[in-house]
This record gives C-alpha cells, sequence and structure tokens, in this order.
C-alpha cells in the first residue's frame, strides 16, 4: 500500500468551454465536481492502475463532506481526520474545450489548528506500519506551520518507509534536513524556492541541503531527475495539447509505485514521463489515459545528464 497525504485538500470544479472570454459571460458547456488536491490526485492515479493506495487528509465542513464522499464513490482507499473549524476549499479550472488551455482558480482554504495537524499527523503514524511509500503532496493550508512536512518526512523515514514530496517555497525548504527520498517540483516552483532558473542547478542545490534525489518536471520537455548516483534527462517523443493540471501528480504516482517495488528512481523516468503524457490527454486531474501511457512508455528518450 501506498499512502498519501493531502493537507490541503480541494473538490475540484472543472468547467469546460469552447472559448473562455474575460469579462464577459460564459455559458459552461460541461462541469465536474470530484476530491482533488494533489495527494488525492496521486491516489486517484494509483487507484486506476490497480495499485494499494490510502489518502488522507483533513476535512472539514460541507465541502469537506463533498470531498470524502467523492472518494467513497470512487472507490479509493481513505482515512481523514475531521478538522472541526471552516470549510475544506475548492479549485475552479476552466479549460477552454479547443485550444485545452486551462485557468485555474484556487481558494486558500480553512486555517488548519494545532490540533487538526496533530491529528493528521497521528494519522500517518498510525497508517504508516502498513505502507510501503509515503506520498506527501500539495501546498499547506493556512495556520500550518512551515515545518509540517518536515514532521511528516520525519516519520516516514523513522519508519524506514521512502517518503516522496511534492510541494514548494519555504515548506520544501524546511523539509529537506529530514531527508526525503525524492522532492518532486516543477521547473518554475524550483527557480521560485531555490533562486535558481536552471533546473540542474536547483537540483543540485536541493541535493545539498538534504534531498536524496530531485525530480524536477519540465512540462513538454519531460523530465530531470538528479540523484546522488547521477542525473538523467526523459523526454517524450511527442508532445500533447490538453489540460496539464493533474500531469506532476501522475508523475508523482510512477515515482510511487517505483518506490514501493524498491526500484531505483531512474527505472522509473519512462514510466513517468507516460503517465504525464496520459493525464495532459484527459480533462480532469487524477484520469490518466491508458492508451496514452502505453504509447509514450516505450519511446521516452532517456539520457545521462552532466552532474
Amino acid at each position: 500500500m501506498i499512502l498519501t497525504v493531502t493537507p490541503n485538500p480541494a473538490l475540484d470544479v472543472t468547467y469546460r468551454f469552447p472559448e473562455l472570454h474575460l469579462g464577459a459571460t460564459n455559458r459552461v458547456a460541461g462541469a465536474d465536481r470530484r476530491a482533488g488536491g494533489k495527494g488525492v490526485n496521486v491516489a486517484r492515479v494509483l487507484h486506476a492502475l490497480g495499485h494499494p493506495v490510502t489518502a488522507t487528509a483533513p476535512l472539514a465542513g460541507p465541502t469537506g463532506a463533498a470531498i470524502r464522499a467523492d472518494l467513497d464513490r470512487s472507490g479509493i482507499r481513505h482515512a481523514c481526520v475531521d478538522a472541526a473549524e471552516g470549510d475544506s476549499r475548492r479549485t475552479v479550472t476552466a479549460i477552454e474545450t479547443g485550444t485545452g488551455r486551462a485557468t485555474c482558480l484556487n481558494e486558500s482554504g480553512p486555517v488548519l489548528s494545532e490540533d487538526a495537524l496533530g491529528l493528521l499527523c497521528d494519522r500517518v503514524e498510525e497508517l504508516i506500519p502498513a505502507a510501503r511509500a509515503l506520498v506527501l503532496s500539495g501546498s499547506l493550508p493556512r495556520g500550518a506551520p512551515a515545518d509540517t512536512y518536515l514532521r511528516l518526512v520525519r516519520i516516514g523515514r523513522a519508519a524506514g518507509r521512502p517518503v516522496l514530496l511534492d510541494t514548494e517555497g519555504e515548506p520544501l525548504l524546511a523539509a529537506l534536513p529530514a531527508g526525503p527520498d525524492l522532492v518532486k517540483p516543477n521547473a518554475d516552483e524550483l527557480a521560485r524556492s531555490t533562486g535558481c532558473a536552471d533546473p540542474a542547478e536547483g537540483a543540485r542545490l536541493l541535493l545539498e541541503r538534504g534531498a536524496r534525489a530531485a525530480a524536477v518536471s519540465l512540462g513538454a520537455a519531460g523530465l530531470l531527475l538528479r540523484t546522488r548516483a547521477g542525473a538523467w534527462r526523459a523526454r517524450p517523443h511527442r508532445t500533447l495539447t490538453g489540460n496539464p493540471t493533474g500531469a506532476g501528480d501522475a508523475l508523482a504516482a510512477a515515482f510511487a509505485r517505483a518506490a514501493a517495488r524498491g526500484q531505483p528512481w531512474h527505472e522509473a523516468l519512462a514510466e513517468a514521463v507516460a503517465l504525464a503524457a496520459a493525464a495532459v490527454a484527459r480533462p480532469l486531474a487524477g484520469d490518466v489515459c491508458p492508451g496514452t501511457a502505453a504509447e509514450f512508455a516505450p519511446r521516452v528518450e532517456i539520457t545521462p545528464d552532466a552532474c
């Protein structure tokens, strides 16, 4: 089983338009509402792939109840905790069906109290013995201290489980001394977090500060992986037009599967790039297109990169 933790979950609302006109009335061509947040999306991908997974997150209010109900409907095993105050957030994504362009509006979400954070950490400690890997994903909610992920990484490391961390900024930097096994920012997040415009240099800095490996999403250009043993770049054979919102979460799912199997990170590169492409081909974050993944995986170009 892989355990995913989403400190700032959301109810993802996706609207589809032929074309979005700012400053004007737009007629929605289609709408979807489902449980989301980065760790929930990772769990959804793993569930679709048939890999055992449990999702945990703090939920609050009517929106939290809607998130829990959708997880039940989706068949995704979950062990969420109740955050007594406020209401869980929503994210709204407007997708233009003609171009695939996505516009995202993300609510901040409720304040996470120290008591609720303690419940979440206790739940992770309760579940981690049965897990083969721990995935920590997404932004932190208001009220959560910057060292929240540091605490969670330490729980995973103390249990001897590989820990994957996908976040940015101070929460990412604060967690590095605990030695997460893999950190997975995208290029923009890495630049904002480290001040390094060059992804290779930014990845090197993350390893210097304690990460054991770094996988940097490069969008259509693929992926950069840096470990203490070497560095690689993985590129898709072609680019896709679609919704990139869940591509990074599909990458994280691929690396989580590798961790659960005890594989070296570089052996997951082809599947990671293929699943990211398979996510872009779907309109909703957390979904993947099996046919796209099957097409891309054997054709991913993997080359060593200068360390």
